[in-house]
C-alpha cells in the first residue's frame, strides 16, 4: 500500500509560480511511476505530467509542456511539480498518483491517489 499526501497549492497571480510536493509513505517509492493530474470544476480530469521510476522518462500534457517540470527524489520519497508561468486555466485541484512499473498518462492505470491540493491562478 502507498499513501500519498500533496502540498504546496495556493493562490497565485497569473505569470507566477508554485511548486507542488507529493510525499509517499513506506519504503517502496522507487518501485512506482508517479503522475500528476488535475481536475477543474465542470471539466474532465486531465493528465498533467508523469515520471518513471528512475526519472528518465517524463511525459507532459501539451498544455503544460515547457512551463511545468516534474521531478522526484527517491531518497526522500517525494515527487514534485514545479509550475511556472501559471495561467488562470491552470486553476484546479492537483492530484498525485502512483503506479507500479511502467509510466503512463492514463489515470485508470494508477493504483494510488493522494487527496489533492488546490491551485488557484488569478488574472
Amino acid at each position: 500500500q502507498v499513501q500519498l499526501v500533496e502540498s504546496g497549492g495556493g493562490l497565485v497571480q497569473a505569470g507566477g509560480s508554485l511548486r507542488l510536493s507529493c510525499a509517499a509513505s513506506g519504503r517502496t517509492f522507487s518501485n512506482y511511476a508517479m503522475g500528476w493530474f488535475r481536475h477543474a470544476p465542470g471539466k474532465e480530469r486531465e493528465f498533467v505530467a508523469a515520471i518513471s521510476q528512475s526519472g528518465d522518462d517524463t511525459p507532459y500534457a501539451d498544455s503544460v509542456k515547457c512551463r511545468f517540470t516534474i521531478s522526484r527524489d527517491n531518497h526522500k520519497n517525494t515527487v514534485y511539480l514545479k509550475m511556472n508561468s501559471l495561467r488562470p486555466e491552470d486553476t484546479a485541484v492537483y492530484y498525485c498518483a502512483a503506479k507500479r512499473l511502467v509510466t503512463t498518462n492514463q489515470a485508470r492505470r494508477y493504483d494510488y491517489w493522494g487527496q489533492g491540493t488546490q491551485v488557484t491562478v488569478s488574472s
